[in-house]
């Protein structure tokens, strides 16, 4: 059975801190996993459709849009301000550190990055934010490429490519936290509604002797520290029901913008 944390594997030194945290809660369990790796661009929908999931991060809307859905382990409490110890999160909206641009609108008129289109922080989550003021006109001029990841979101912002992206809050400050160069370079100008958080699945029915060891990890003295290194208050058993909301929601915003124009321009592959 394997594990990955590639949702939140921001940069390589995360991804380190993940598989050191992975194993050694499934030493903890005495459970056997491969924690594995599964870099970018390799698409996460494959991931998430493998049959020997023991405890993989999942995106909350292809997880409440599944027709199978994989079986819930746990999902992270993030430890900084606004996340209040509880599993959610929510996007915000990034801007130049050096650009003019004080609000979402004054951004209109100018190019927007997104992710994914199976995203609930980097496609749904922002597009809905934007219909509170869609009408007739454009409000981008481009929709840019898919930029997968929020480091991807990020760079188009500060290589000039897009004037504004979203980015999970969580990952955004995973990034503060072990890239600071790279988040210094953008701040926020909005933030979209709070949604739960991302979850680790596992595509049988869950071992719970590594659900025990991952709700109980930030009391262990060795993987603490490890927990606090990726801002991690603890692990809790998230409420199933708060994802029932998101499939909903995906299917208003795609009519709102199939029936609104969102940019002049809008890559291919996301068109809503």
């Amino acid at each position: 059975m394997i594990a990955n944390a590639r949702m939140y594997s921001v940069v390589p030194a995360a991804a380190e801190a993940w598989k050191t945290l992975l194993a050694g809660v499934a030493l903890r369990a005495d459970v056997g996993l491969d924690v594995i790796d599964y870099p970018a661009p390799a698409p996460l929908s494959d991931l998430w459709a493998r049959p020997d999931m023991a405890a993989i991060f999942m995106c909350g809307l292809p997880f409440s849009r599944s027709a199978m859905r994989p079986d819930i382990l746990v999902a992270p409490a993030p430890s900084p301000a606004g996340f209040d110890g509880k599993p959610h999160y929510w996007s915000d909206l990034v801007v130049h550190a050096d650009s003019p641009f004080q609000t979402l609108p004054d951004t209109f008129g100018h190019r927007l990055a997104l992710t994914v289109r199976d995203s609930q922080s980097g496609y749904v989550a922002p597009l809905r934010l934007l219909a509170a003021y869609g009408g007739p006109e454009p409000l981008y001029d481009e929709v840019i490429a898919p930029r997968v990841t929020p480091v991807g979101a990020i760079t188009a912002v500060t290589e000039g490519l897009a004037e504004v992206a979203p980015v999970d809050a969580y990952a955004f400050r995973l990034l503060q936290r072990f890239e600071p160069e790279l988040t210094s370079q953008v701040r926020v100008i909005a933030q979209t509604e709070i949604r739960p958080v991302p979850l680790l699945v596992a595509s049988t029915p869950r071992s719970e002797p590594l659900a025990a060891a991952l709700l109980t990890a930030h009391e262990d003295s060795a993987l603490a520290p490890v927990m606090a290194n990726l801002l991690l208050d603890r692990f809790v058993q998230p409420d199933p029901g708060a994802y029932e909301v998101l499939p909903g929601e995906y299917e208003a915003m795609l009519a709102f913008w199939r029936s609104h124009t969102l940019a002049a321009r809008i890559h291919r592959r996301l068109i809503p």
